[in-house]
């Protein structure tokens, strides 16, 4: 199964409290970190859900 590598680009702060806690969730809590994510249903919802706060590459 593949990975996901996802990277924090935009900063959370004035984000809505939902969003926040899902960033938080997939493991990333500073900018321009990148964490790597296995590619399954539950990573790919969160990551649709602040797709305007993260880049996403396949690894």
């Amino acid at each position: 199964m593949a990975n996901l590598k996802v990277t924090l680009v935009k900063s959370t702060i004035g984000a809505v409290p939902k969003h926040k806690k899902t960033v938080e969730a997939l493991g990333l809590k500073k900018l321009y970190k990148t964490v790597e994510l296995p590619d399954n249903a539950a990573t790919r919802g969160m990551v649709k859900q602040v797709e305007h706060l993260v880049k996403v590459e396949e690894a």
